[in-house]
C-alpha cells in the first residue's frame, strides 16, 4: 500500500489528459450504467423486523395486509356543518374516485361523534411503499371536489399522502442544504488556497465523485434494495469527504512545492505528495469503509443502504484522489510554471533583477499556536482537564432515550399533516391500531374467531383502547389466518399507546387466544413496529460496536504499527461519539432549543440515529486520526525525536485539518435547517462531533498524551522499513527535499 499511491500518482502525472479523460468517462460509465439497469426500491416486506413483522407476514399470506389507505376530510368553512351538503359532496367524491384504477374501494360516509366532520374513507391497490407514487391522482380528484362545492373544506390525508409530502419536502430541504453548504465550502476553500482555480478542484471532485456513485448506488440496489435514504448519505458524504481527501492532497503539494523553491518538476512534486498525503487518503478512507460496514451487522434494510452509499461515495473519492487528481495537479503546475517563467523573462527585458523565491509562510498562525500550546507546555494538565470536559459534554447521554418516529413526528409544514391533526381530533379512534394475526389449522377458525372477538371485548373494557362497537374478525378464504383490529385513542409515540400494546402482548392475547394449542399469534401496527424496531436495534448494538471497535484498533495498529497508538485511537473515538451523543440529548431531547433550531422535541432521540452516528462519528474521527498521526509517524521516521515529531506533526497538520473540519461542519450543519427532526439530529450531531474532534480531541487531548507517552506509544508491531522508504525518488540531477 506504501508505493501503489506512487505509482497510480506517478503514471497520472506522466499522462494527465489521459487520467482526466479517463476519469470522467469513468463516471459517465458509472452513470449510464446505473440509468441503464435502473434502481431497485426496496419493498414493504424489507422493513419487516420482530413481532411485529411476524404479524405482517403471516397476514400477507393470507390476503389481509394492511392496505394503502387515505382519509377524505369534509368540513364547514364557516359555523356547523350542513350535513345535506357534507353528504352530497361525498356522493360526488364517491364515483370521482371508484373510477381511478389506483383505488380499490371508496368506503360510505362517516359522521364524526360530534357533527362537525364527515369521512370518506378509500383504499388504494398495491403494495404500502408505491401508494405515494400513485397517491396523486385521489389528490387531483379530491381538489376537484373541493372546487366543486366552494361552501366546504374537502381536504385528504392519509399515510400515502402524508409520505408523499415527507418525500418532496426532503427534496427540497437537500436542495436547500447544498445552496448553503456549497457557497460556505467554496468560501473556505478560497480562503484556505487563495485562488478560485485551486477551490474549485475538490468541488470539482467532490460532485464528480457523488455522480458516478450514484450510478453504482443504482447497481448495487438489485443487490441490497434501496429504502430511498442512500442519495442522502451520498450526498452528504461524498461532498464532505471529497472535499477532505482533495484537500489534504492539495495543501500537501502546495507544501512540496513551496519546499523545493522551483527545484522540481510538477511532475516529481505529485509523486512526493502520492507518498505521504496519497498514502494516508488510502488509509483514512479504507478506515471509513470499514467503520462503516459494520452497519451491515444490523441486518436493517436502512442501514444496509447507508453503510453502501457511504463505502462507494467514499471508494470513489479515494479513487478520485489517486488518479485524476495528480493529473489536474500536474497541469495547474505546468500552468503556473509557464506564468511564473514569463514573469522573470519580462523582467529580464526590463532589466529588473530576478526575484528569489519567497520562504514557505508559516503553516499555522496565532489561532493554532494557542490552541496547541497548553498541550506543548503542560501536557498532564491539558489531558486531564480536556477529557473531564468531553466527559461533563457526554454525560447526558447517561438519559438517552429512543423513539422509531413514525407519522405522528412529521413536520406540521406538511399539509397533508395539517389535515391529519384534523382528522384524528375529529376521528381519535384513526390515531393508532394495533393488529393481532393468527396462524391456525382450517378447522380451528371458528374456534379462534371467537377467541379473538373476546380478546377485542376485553380490550375495549380497557380505557387505554377505543370503543368502536363489537370487533369484527376478518379470517383468509382457506381459513388459516384471522386478523383482530384494536383501535387506540392515542399518537402512537405516547407512553399510552405504548402501554396498550404491552397490556394486549401481555395480559390480554395469554388468556384468549394464547390459551388455543397449535395457534401462533403476533401483533403489528404503528406502534408495535416502532417498539420492536427499537428492540431490534438495541439487540444488534453490541455486535456493531464490538465489531467497530475491534476492526478500529486493527486498522489504526497495523497501519501506524503500534498496539499503543492504536488503543488510543479507539479510546479517543469513544469519547468523541459520546461527547457528540450528549450534546444530542441536551439540545434534541428537551424542549430548551425548539425555537433555537425550529423542531418539535420527541422527548427523545429518533431510534435509527444514535447507532449510525456512532459508527459515522468513529469513520469520521479514524479520517483525521490517520492524517494527524501520518505525520508524527512521518517525523520519527526521518530522525526526529518523539516529542519533536508530535509537535512538528501536529503543528503541520493543525491548519489543514481544521479547514477539513470546517467544511464538515458547514455540510452537516446545513441539515440542521431542515424540517425532518430525525434529519436535524444527524445533522446536528456530526457538526460537534467534527469541531470537538479537530480541535479538542486533535489538538489538546491527542498531543498531551503522545507527549506523556513518548517513546512507549511507537513500539512496533514490527521492525519498521528504512527511513525515508517509501518516498519517490526525484528526477536525476534534481535533490529530494525533506518529506515530512
Amino acid at each position: 500500500m506504501r508505493t501503489r499511491p506512487v505509482r497510480m500518482a506517478r503514471w497520472s502525472a506522466r499522462h494527465p489528459w489521459r487520467a482526466i479523460v479517463g476519469w470522467f468517462v469513468f463516471v459517465l460509465l458509472c452513470l449510464g450504467a446505473g440509468i441503464a439497469a435502473g434502481n431497485n426500491p426496496a419493498t414493504t416486506k424489507d422493513f419487516w423486523v420482530g413481532e411485529a413483522g411476524r404479524a405482517e407476514s403471516t397476514a400477507t399470506d393470507g390476503g389481509l395486509q394492511r392496505r394503502p389507505t387515505e382519509h377524505i376530510l369534509i368540513r364547514a368553512k364557516s359555523g356547523p356543518l350542513e350535513m345535506d351538503r357534507a353528504t352530497a359532496a361525498a356522493r360526488d367524491l364517491t364515483p370521482r374516485m371508484d373510477a381511478l384504477p389506483e383505488v380499490d374501494s371508496v368506503a360510505p360516509p362517516v359522521r364524526s361523534k360530534d357533527g362537525t366532520a364527515l369521512r370518506v374513507t378509500v383504499v388504494m391497490k398495491g403494495a404500502e411503499l408505491d401508494a405515494r407514487k400513485n397517491v396523486v391522482p385521489l389528490l387531483d380528484r379530491t381538489a376537484q371536489v373541493a372546487a366543486a362545492h366552494p361552501d366546504l373544506i374537502v381536504e385528504e390525508t392519509g399515510s400515502p399522502a402524508i409520505s408523499k409530502g415527507v418525500n418532496d419536502q426532503r427534496g427540497k430541504d437537500l436542495a436547500l442544504s447544498e445552496r448553503l453548504s456549497l457557497p460556505v465550502t467554496l468560501v473556505i476553500l478560497l480562503i484556505v488556497f487563495g485562488s478560485v482555480v485551486m477551490a474549485g478542484v475538490p468541488l470539482l471532485l467532490a460532485l464528480s465523485s457523488i455522480a458516478a456513485t450514484m450510478g453504482l448506488a443504482m447497481l448495487a440496489s438489485h443487490l441490497m434494495p434501496d429504502p430511498g435514504v442512500g442519495t442522502n448519505m451520498i450526498l452528504l458524504m461524498g461532498l464532505a469527504v471529497g472535499v477532505d481527501y482533495t484537500l489534504f492532497y492539495l495543501k500537501r503539494e502546495r507544501e512540496e512545492r513551496s519546499r523545493a523553491a522551483g527545484r522540481l518538476s510538477s511532475e516529481a512534486l505529485v509523486e512526493l505528495a502520492a507518498a505521504t498525503a496519497g498514502r494516508a487518503v488510502v488509509v483514512s478512507g479504507l478506515a471509513v469503509i470499514v467503520c462503516t460496514a459494520t452497519l451491515y451487522l444490523a441486518t436493517d434494510v436502512i442501514f444496509s443502504s447507508l453503510a453502501t452509499g457511504t463505502v462507494l461515495v467514499v471508494a470513489v473519492a479515494v479513487l478520485s484522489s489517486l488518479t485524476v487528481l495528480p493529473a489536474l495537479l500536474v497541469k495547474l503546475g505546468h500552468r503556473a510554471e509557464r506564468r511564473a517563467a514569463n514573469k522573470v523573462a519580462r523582467r529580464a527585458r526590463r532589466g529588473a533583477p530576478a526575484r528569489t523565491e519567497a520562504a514557505a509562510k508559516p503553516e499555522n498562525g496565532r489561532i493554532f499556536g494557542a490552541l496547541m500550546r497548553p498541550a506543548q507546555r503542560h501536557p498532564a494538565i491539558t489531558l486531564c482537564v480536556s477529557v473531564l470536559i468531553m466527559l461533563a459534554v457526554a454525560a447526558p447521554a447517561l438519559g438517552l432515550r429512543l423513539v422509531d418516529p413514525g407519522k405522528d413526528t412529521f413536520s406540521r409544514s406538511i399539509p397533508a399533516m395539517q389535515v391529519y391533526d384534523r382528522l384524528t381530533a375529529a376521528y381519535p379512534e384513526l390515531l393508532v391500531k394495533h393488529e393481532v394475526v393468527t396462524r391456525s389449522a382450517p378447522e380451528q377458525a371458528p374456534e379462534v374467531r371467537q377467541a379473538l372477538t373476546e380478546l377485542g371485548r376485553r380490550a375495549q373494557a380497557d380505557p387505554l383502547f377505543a370503543r368502536t362497537g363489537e370487533p369484527v374478525v376478518r379470517t383468509s378464504a382457506d381459513g388459516r389466518i384471522s386478523v383482530l383490529e384494536l383501535a387506540v385513542p392515542h399518537p402512537a409515540p405516547s407512553d399510552e399507546a405504548i402501554t396498550s400494546l404491552d397490556h394486549l402482548r401481555h395480559r390480554y392475547i395469554p388468556t384468549t387466544v394464547g390459551e388455543l394449542k397449535a395457534v401462533d399469534v403476533a401483533v403489528s401496527g404503528d406502534v408495535a413496529r416502532g417498539q420492536d424496531y427499537v428492540h431490534h436495534e438495541r439487540s444488534k448494538l453490541p455486535l456493531v460496536i464490538g465489531f467497530l471497535l475491534l476492526l478500529t484498533f486493527v486498522t489504526t495498529s497495523v497501519a501506524f504499527r503500534s498496539v499503543i497508538v492504536g488503543l488510543l485511537g479507539v479510546v479517543l473515538n469513544l469519547l468523541s461519539a459520546a461527547a457528540a451523543m450528549g450534546a444530542l440529548v441536551l439540545v434534541f431531547q428537551g424542549t430548551w432549543a425548539e425555537g433555537l433550531l425550529d423542531f418539535d422535541s420527541l422527548g427523545a432521540i429518533a431510534s435509527r440515529v444514535p447507532l449510525f452516528l456512532v459508527v459515522l462519528l468513529f469513520g469520521l474521527s479514524m479520517d483525521y486520526q490517520v492524517f494527524v498521526v501520518s505525520r508524527i509517524k512521518e517525523a520519527m521516521d526521518h530522525g526526529m525525536t518523539a516529542r519533536e515529531a508530535v509537535l512538528d506533526g501536529i503543528a503541520r497538520s493543525a491548519k489543514v485539518v481544521t479547514s477539513a473540519a470546517l467544511v464538515m461542519v458547514t455540510i452537516f450543519a446545513a441539515f440542521v435547517f431542515l424540517h425532518l427532526t430525525e434529519m436535524k439530529q444527524m445533522g446536528f450531531c456530526l457538526a460537534v462531533a467534527v469541531l470537538l474532534d479537530a480541535v479538542v480531541i486533535r489538538m489538546m487531548i491527542l498531543p498531551a498524551a503522545l507527549l506523556l507517552l513518548g517513546e512507549r506509544a511507537w513500539r512496533p508491531l514490527r521492525p519498521s522499513r528504512r527511513r525515508g522508504a517509501g518516498a519517490p525518488s526525484a528526477p536525476a540531477g534534481r535533490p529530494v527535499p525533506h518529506v515530512g
